[in-house]
């Protein structure tokens, strides 16, 4: 139970942080006091409807423990009381999760890595389908999808794509798509109509700002050289591809989708920004929890988190033993959000059941 300090202590704090807005004045600190004043509007607005709902209760117990109460008003009590007990509990349960602690990089943008894995071509074709759907989504979300590099197959699959999302919430609701995605499916390939199994892998890293992460230059090797188009072929007569070889992690970033040299560097660093970023992420995460392993974000990218199975028709998450028989939705983008909503819940209520259980 919410003590009553508490809802209190939230209220005090939003009115607090409106009148100091009001006054006016600008700056880092407007900004910050206007961010958290946005973050807070949410929960106080529950903690409002519990506070009334909570006392709205005491005042109908006192009434049926007076034996003075007029008879009607005691029916009507008797009437009201059982859907505001009922109540009460789940805005209390609301608010414990609007009170998680944030991820700092949950309303970050993200970069989307897809990689395809065993399976030859037609990994790379279900790398394409993944892409796909992820474009789709972003759409449907109102989200920006803009290709950073893209490495080709020779049936039109991809390698490997990245991708910059952006928009407001993209880390948040994509971040538990990192892992090993499989498909089984008879592919266009396969003339016999078997069924094959295939792999491809997603990474999804919040954009860092430089602001988040420092990259010393003197970290830094570049080597420039001319991009090369399938087969080997030159596409430039110029060396505008970038390699950036970031020395003290050992993390290559390679860019030459852009004519101009300076283009594929900046796209090459917002790379390689991300991954650093995510990797210290990564490193402070495993050091504050042990928990971190058996929650839903843990964000493994050897971990197979997902399996396609075209043939049923059918969508498995293994994490939360989620299944859709909507395999088409899915892939078009329209029942993805199904899905990571589920995997949000569990991963809430697994980080309620912990502080429960560290409370």
């Amino acid at each position: 139970m919410i003590p009553e300090e508490r809802l209190t202590q939230l209220i005090n704090r939003h009115q607090y942080l409106e009148h100091v807005m009001a006054e006016g004045g600008g700056g880092d600190d407007f900004v910050r006091n206007s961010r958290e004043y946005a973050e807070l509007t949410p929960i106080v607005e529950v903690a409002q409807e519990l506070r009334r709902l909570r006392a709205e209760a005491a005042d109908l117990e006192a009434m049926l423990a007076d034996r003075t109460t007029d008879p009607e008003m005691r029916a009507l009590a008797e009437e009201e009381l059982p859907a505001i007990e009922k109540r009460i509990p789940e805005l209390e349960r609301q608010l414990q999760i609007l009170l998680l602690p944030k991820d700092a990089a949950d309303e970050k943008g993200a970069i989307l890595e897809i990689r395809a894995g065993t399976g030859g071509e037609e990994a790379a074709l279900f790398a394409a389908d993944l892409y796909n759907m992820y474009q789709r989504y972003a759409e449907l979300q109102g989200w920006s999808f803009e290709p950073i590099s893209m490495s080709d197959s020779d049936l039109g699959g991809f390698k490997e794509v990245i991708v910059a999302v952006r928009g407001r919430g993209v880390f948040a609701r994509l971040k538990f798509e990192s892992g090993g995605h499989r498909v089984q499916r008879v592919p266009e390939t396969e003339a016999g109509g078997r069924i094959h199994t295939s792999a491809a892998t997603v990474a999804v890293l919040p954009e860092a700002e430089e602001v988040d992460i420092a990259i010393d230059e003197k970290d830094l090797r570049i080597d420039v050289f001319r991009s090369s188009g399938p087969g080997g072929q030159s596409v430039n007569t110029t060396d505008s591809a970038v390699r950036i070889t970031h020395i003290p992690s050992g993390i290559v970033v390679q860019q030459q989708d852009e004519k101009s040299q300076h283009k594929n560097r900046e796209k090459a660093m917002k790379v390689l920004r991300a991954r650093l970023y995510d990797m210290e992420r990564t490193r402070r995460d495993a050091e504050r929890s042990a928990l971190r392993k058996n929650q839903v974000g843990s964000g493994d990218r050897s971990e197979r988190i997902r399996t396609y199975n075209f043939p049923q028709g059918r969508v498995t998450d293994h994490r939360i033993n989620l299944t859709l028989y909507k395999i088409d939705q899915v892939m078009n983008g329209e029942a993805l959000d199904e899905i990571i909503s589920e995997l949000i819940t569990h991963d809430q209520a697994e980080r309620l059941a912990a502080m429960e259980a560290e409370g």
